[in-house]
């Protein structure tokens, strides 16, 4: 019997691969017309190297850590998420791009706080749901500790503002409670009511409005609120089947914006078509279902922590990539959420690349459980 599960490592690694192609393929345009990158067209390349070295060596690290502590720090890893939350928005600490506050500049680097919350996030629903799986029928009991924190959270997110990390990190949430036993019939109506919650945010801000009306027409003002999701579209629609080829991409040519961070989806159905992004897709699904299947294996062996934080990170990786893909199609508002794994960002490659270390950890102390060692 092996030691960690193999098939997951290599989809891993073969996302990655891709990911470092696809970054520098859709960045040389706009690293060589932009003076902050010394107009090197290597630029984005050597940097998403970098911290793909950071991250693996970061991963490496983080798998030799037993889960356990994980589970005895949760509470102080989510406190602190909640404080780098408050120190992005404070004036001459957090760092302000395109109108938002959502990173800290760590001088070489920016790190963006709301990628670190959803890594703890994992970790604090897990243990609040085992620690509270007495209480999963009752609103009062099970539930509303959970919302009080994670409405707090959300502020803190409305506030920079990120919306997608928000919907990602409640999702998080509202999955890690329904897996850990919460009452169905409660969890529906809460579904419900936290619909009628996004469609209210959305409503209240005129800016979010504006990219619900440009996302269902993108075609009525192509040239404004429309212009990401139509050059998005048109990079889909000239890639048909097999697409243009690898460098043949047009619309990475300064037409599609934020080509190598969020609209990456776009630059591979443009240049290797259907086919390409079936093989990205099936990559992801494959990466999902063993998080799935890790956690349902620690159930098994009533490790109940264990499988939450793995079917948690299942959830992170799967709505996240859902809702990345699906903005890039046009089926989703957009929103600024990367592509997990693929996308060009420090802060995203790493908590993705611990997160799973963490996911490898859980099936490594299956196996050795199942072999009869402790751990």
């Amino acid at each position: 019997m092996l030691g960690y599960d193999q098939s997951l490592v290599w989809s891993v690694l073969l996302l990655l691969a891709i990911g470092l192609v696809m970054v520098y393929s859709a960045s040389i345009a706009a690293a060589e017309v932009d003076k902050d990158t010394g107009f090197r067209s290597t630029y984005y390349l050597v940097r998403h190297g970098i911290f793909l070295a950071v991250a693996m060596t970061a991963a490496v690290v983080v798998f030799q850590i037993p889960l356990r502590f994980w589970q005895q720090y949760s509470p102080y890893l989510f406190l602190l998420g909640m404080a780098l939350l408050i120190l992005v928005l404070i004036p001459g600490i957090g760092r302000e791009v395109n109108g938002s506050r959502r990173w800290l500049s760590l001088f070489v680097v920016n790190f963006q706080p709301s990628e670190a919350m959803k890594f703890f996030v994992v970790l604090y629903a897990a243990d609040y749901t085992v620690r509270k799986a007495a209480y999963m029928h009752s609103l009062v009991k099970g539930f509303f500790p959970m919302f009080m924190v994670m409405l707090f959270t959300g502020v803190l997110l409305l506030a920079e503002p990120d919306f997608g990390a928000l919907a990602v990190i409640t999702a998080i949430a509202m999955g890690t409670l329904f897996l850990g036993g919460f009452d169905w019939r409660l969890f529906g109506g809460l579904v419900i009511m936290l619909l009628m919650g996004f469609v209210l945010f959305i409503v209240i801000e005129p800016y979010r409005m504006a990219r619900v009306v440009g996302f269902m027409d993108p075609w009525k003002d192509p040239y404004g609120k429309g212009y990401q999701l139509s050059h998005s579209l048109i990079a889909f629609g000239r890639g048909e089947w097999t697409g243009v080829g690898l460098g043949g991409s047009v619309e990475k040519l300064s037409y599609l914006p934020e080509a190598h961070t969020d609209f990456l989806m776009a630059i591979i159905g443009e240049e290797f078509g259907f086919i390409g992004i079936s093989v990205v897709v099936l990559l992801f699904a494959w990466v999902v279902f063993r998080a799935f299947a890790i956690g349902i294996q620690a159930a098994k062996l009533e490790r109940y922590y264990a499988a939450l934080v793995a079917q948690g990170i299942g959830i992170w990786l799967g709505v996240q990539t859902i809702i990345n893909i699906g903005v890039n199609v046009g089926i989703l508002p957009t929103k600024g959420l990367t592509l997990p794994l693929l996308s060009f960002g420090g802060s995203g490659i790493l908590m993705n690349l611990v997160a799973l270390a963490v996911l490898l950890r859980v099936d490594w102390e299956n196996r050795q459980l199942m072999r009869g060692y402790t751990v």
